[in-house]
């Protein structure tokens, strides 16, 4: 019988992508891939820096592989494994602590781990990472969808962020191996290609390349295909970017652009490397060129230095913008940062209350977006998953819709048009026809 590995993942979906490559190396070694709950001889724990209680979550997780099988070799990694390998080793039960560089040789340290009380630790320095490891994850219940790592490491100094301190300096995968880890996607299938990693945006930047570069060669490449990227900073989202997705059907009318807060003195607090005036002018550059685009904002709150009038000028300045939707994040003290040390620290209890704040805020204007669509005509990739008799999936600019199943559907483009909307979200209703299905935003 083939031995078993199971895998748990914590934090974005770069980590997931990870995750599946090393999967993949498990798979030839000719060990099976089981679910994490169930007994496995390798339990492998993929961490996150950016999780709040990241040492208790991964505590928690050794016990439950534990629990399951007692005698498992239980290997840790990732962001956290990579700042505080110590913290882990100390860990009861952890037999191998691998940092960003060595869980791409999770199988040869598996291979030499030595039979004794405590854990190995192999963890590159920080400022020794260098290499790129492609990797690429789809979603567990679909074929549709495919994340394609092109970029690894951060050069921006935020003074909340642990990113760069994990994962080393900017670097991305050449155009070429780009270019053809994409073409196999296809080939696999997968119509959804989701451009993934650290700075998405920085891409090329140690190889005399940029992300325009990048998505020029994608978008030459034949076939009925969409371009999602994952994340994009505003001072990296060029006009020459917004012209091609202009231009094209292939890149998605969507892009999630980080604004982390709406007060110039709280950006400067942070390190940001742009003003709310030069974000503001950006997205009514990028809704007046694609029409009907979807935009996700990311927003912190309670980071040190943030009064109640810097709070609500941020409140107020994302209200204004024509946004679709928000990603709120509390802030959480992280080791090693410069804000950990800065004065005014918000309370908890008042960050957990201009985070409720924004998420109504959030809803009000997914719902505003969703109106905005009534009467147009939307194109969806249908993902192959059935739940309780219907079918799923995403517009270009990122309106999830729900739809009763039909297999011709799986893994092809629909358009649809939207007619109503009620309480519960938007509704599709088919030209011409009686069917109705709820939409909401993903």
């Amino acid at each position: 019988m083939s031995n078993k590995v199971a895998f748990y993942t914590l934090g974005c979906k770069l980590n997931f992508a990870e995750t599946s490559s090393i999967g993949k190396q498990f798979l030839v070694e000719g060990y099976e891939i089981v679910d994490f709950r169930k007994e496995a001889d390798v339990y492998v724990i993929n961490t996150c820096t950016v999780t709040e209680n990241a040492e208790k979550e991964c505590r928690q997780i050794v016990r439950r592989a534990l629990k399951t099988n007692p005698g498992a070799k239980i290997v840790v990694t990732g962001c956290y494994a990579q700042l505080r390998p110590e913290e882990i080793a100390s860990i009861g039960g952890v037999d191998l602590v691998l940092g960003s560089n060595e869980k791409f040789e999770i199988l040869n340290h598996l291979h030499l781990l030595s039979e004794g009380n405590t854990s190995c630790v192999h963890v590159t320095p920080t400022d020794k990472l260098s290499q790129f490891h492609t990797a690429y994850s789809t979603d567990a219940d679909s074929r549709t969808r495919a994340f394609l790592k092109v970029q690894d490491g951060c050069d921006y100094k935020c003074s909340f962020c642990t990113i760069p301190m994990a994962r080393g300096k900017s670097r991305s995968v050449d155009l070429k191996s780009a270019v053809d880890n994409f073409k196999s996607l296809l080939d696999e299938g997968y119509k959804e290609i989701v451009l993934t990693g650290v700075n998405v945006g920085d891409y090329g930047k140690n190889i005399d390349a940029r992300l325009i570069d990048l998505l020029e060669e994608f978008v030459k490449i034949e076939g009925k295909f969409r371009i999602r990227i994952s994340s994009i900073e505003p001072n990296l989202l060029s006009d020459e970017i917004l012209e091609l997705a202009a231009s094209t059907d292939k890149i998605a009318d969507h892009f999630h652009i980080p604004l982390q807060s709406g007060s110039d003195k709280v950006l400067r607090l942070m390190h940001r490397r742009y003003k709310t005036a030069d974000y503001e002018n950006l997205i009514y550059k990028a809704v007046d060129k694609i029409p009907d685009l979807g935009i996700g904002v990311d927003v912190i709150v309670g980071s040190p230095g943030e009064t109640e009038s810097d709070f609500l000028e941020t409140y107020e300045f994302i209200k204004s913008l024509p946004v679709s939707y928000l990603h709120v994040f509390t802030y959480s003290e992280r080791p090693g940062t410069e804000a950990i040390k800065m004065e005014n620290q918000v309370p908890v209890n008042e960050r957990k209350r201009r985070n409720n704040m924004l998420r109504i805020l959030s809803e009000k204007k997914r719902n505003e977006f969703h109106r905005k669509m009534i009467g147009k005509n939307l194109e969806v990739l249908f993902e192959a998953a059935e739940k309780e008799g219907y079918i799923y999936g995403f517009t270009s600019n990122y309106i999830r819709v729900k739809y009763p199943f039909n297999f011709d559907l799986v893994n092809n483009f629909k358009t649809v048009n939207i007619t109503e909307i009620t309480n519960n979200g938007c509704l599709v209703e088919l030209t011409g026809g009686n069917l109705v299905t709820e939409i909401s935003n993903g």
